[in-house]
């Protein structure tokens, strides 16, 4: 199973209290109207000049997993929504083809795209697993960097890189907990049972700063269990083979034009500042 729908659904419990009331019943929003200091990341080179695809699909008939805010989920009238709904409905447009969304469970998804019933997964599948290696796939439009928190009065002074003696925790047998065994040789690494555990952590006073997942975080610290107790400090980690694998697009091994118009949509909303306001919507903390 894609190691993605775990960290969805812990994601989908933080985020669909603040989404409930918010971005489900929002119309667009313009990026000029949020707060200038939010950073928006960039995944594509601004400079790079891409030609549009000679091949571009007709239609395109999206698969994903809903009840996994803010991604996909259906809002307090039954709607489904999400940045992820959003994006394949601007994808779509951007390449003038014709868009629809068929709701699968996470675990037919493949089967679903083999058989034909649908063209591209939008559902946050892995691209290291043996059933998908041999999938097309889009580049990320979506990373998950780890990052820092630390209690909000120290954010300030926290230095990434002088971390001798500090008490960081991290949840077990997580990716975070092996990178920062690594990298982090100078500080006491805490490894807690649970994420949950490693928030109560540094919410309580027993770890200097926890370590973890940014995407999850930025729905955990404006969120009433936090109690604005907390901060994001230092900036985001992207290393290969931690946290450098991102969410995309996947097609089917014989389609590769459809990957390949989907990119070229995704770099070309990224330049018109759709996709800013499609974070800014969805992602009101950004964890960049």
């Amino acid at each position: 199973m894609p190691r993605s729908r775990p960290l969805l659904q812990t994601i989908g419990r933080l985020a669909a209290g603040l989404l409930a009331l918010g971005a489900a019943t929002l119309g667009p929003l313009s990026a000029s109207a949020q707060e200038p200091s939010v950073r928006v990341p960039n995944f594509w080179d601004p400079k790079a000049v891409h030609d549009r695809p000679s091949t571009i699909p007709d239609k395109i008939q999206f698969l994903a997993t809903d009840g996994y805010p803010p991604f996909v989920f259906r809002d307090q009238h039954g709607r489904l929504t999400g940045f992820n709904v959003d994006l394949a409905r601007a994808l779509c447009q951007e390449l003038g083809s014709s868009c629809a969304l068929r709701i699968k469970d996470f675990e037919v998804l493949l089967p679903a795209l083999d058989e034909e019933e649908g063209d591209a997964i939008i559902s946050g599948l892995s691209r290291s697993l043996p059933s998908t290696r041999r999938l097309n796939f889009t580049e990320d439009y979506l990373k998950l960097p780890a990052r820092f928190v630390v209690r909000a009065y120290n954010a300030a002074d926290f230095n990434e890189q002088a971390l001798t003696g500090k008490r960081i925790a991290v949840e077990a047998g997580s990716r975070f907990e092996a990178f920062a065994k690594r990298f982090f040789p100078e500080a006491e690494i805490v490894s807690l049972e649970t994420a949950e555990a490693t928030r109560d952590a540094v919410k309580g006073g027993s770890a200097d700063a926890l370590f973890g997942d940014g995407l999850n975080l930025s729905f955990w610290l404006p969120s009433e269990a936090a109690d604005d107790c907390c901060a994001f400090a230092g900036g985001p980690w992207l290393e290969p083979g931690y946290f450098d694998e991102g969410m995309a697009i996947a097609t089917r091994q014989d389609d590769p034009e459809r990957a390949a118009a989907l990119t070229y949509a995704l770099r070309q909303l990224h330049q018109k500042g759709i996709y800013r306001e499609l974070y800014l919507r969805y992602f009101p903390m950004s964890f960049f």
